[in-house]
């Protein structure tokens, strides 16, 4: 069992009940899922960004990722429907455990000038979504291997019905929030 798995039911669960009143033990809110995304647009041009790419995010999350593909044409853009446009990976269980442990203790304090996650990314059901502008934050990249920085969207999914319940679950899991 993962470390924070552990933390989560001994410590968390019992915290939570206490403090938000939830009778049942099933009622505090979990993390269900993480979801991580690359959008790559270059691919139209270029195909070996799709690889790169496809390498590094199998690494970060320990799953082969699947490839997006565009739902509609866009000539300005000159993209047509079907044309791969990105990646994503949806990770559960002990993984999901495992990523979210070193997304707040390894990843984020690597950023340079990194003072906090921003409180306001939740999306009206406790479930928060988290920006990154470079992937190289991430231990298992080897940044002399990578061919270009790319962004990754780290989409956390609760079980909480309100944003407070999910804000409040993930600082208690340990996410660096700002102070403000």
């Amino acid at each position: 069992m993962s470390r924070l798995k552990e933390r989560y039911r001994k410590e968390i669960v019992l915290g939570l009940m206490e403090l938000r009143g939830y009778k049942n033990a099933m009622q505090v809110p979990r993390l269900d899922k993480i979801v991580l995304n690359i959008g790559l647009g270059e691919a139209i041009q270029n195909a070996k960004a799709l690889e790169a790419a496809e390498r590094d995010l199998a690494a970060i999350s320990g799953q082969h990722p699947v490839i997006t593909r565009a739902r509609k044409s866009i000539a300005s853009f000159k993209l047509r429907a079907g044309m791969p446009i990105g990646l994503m990976v949806t990770i559960r269980g002990m993984r999901m455990h495992d990523f979210f442990d070193k997304l707040v203790n390894a990843a984020l304090p690597r950023i340079r000038e990194f003072q906090g996650v921003p409180r306001n990314s939740f999306d009206g059901r406790g479930n928060y979504t988290l920006g990154l502008k470079e992937h190289i934050c991430f231990p298992e990249v080897d940044y002399d291997t990578i061919d270009k920085v790319r962004g990754l969207e780290v989409s956390i999914v609760t079980t909480a019905g309100t944003d407070d319940e999910g804000r409040h679950l993930l600082e208690l899991l340990g996410m660096p929030f700002t102070k403000d």
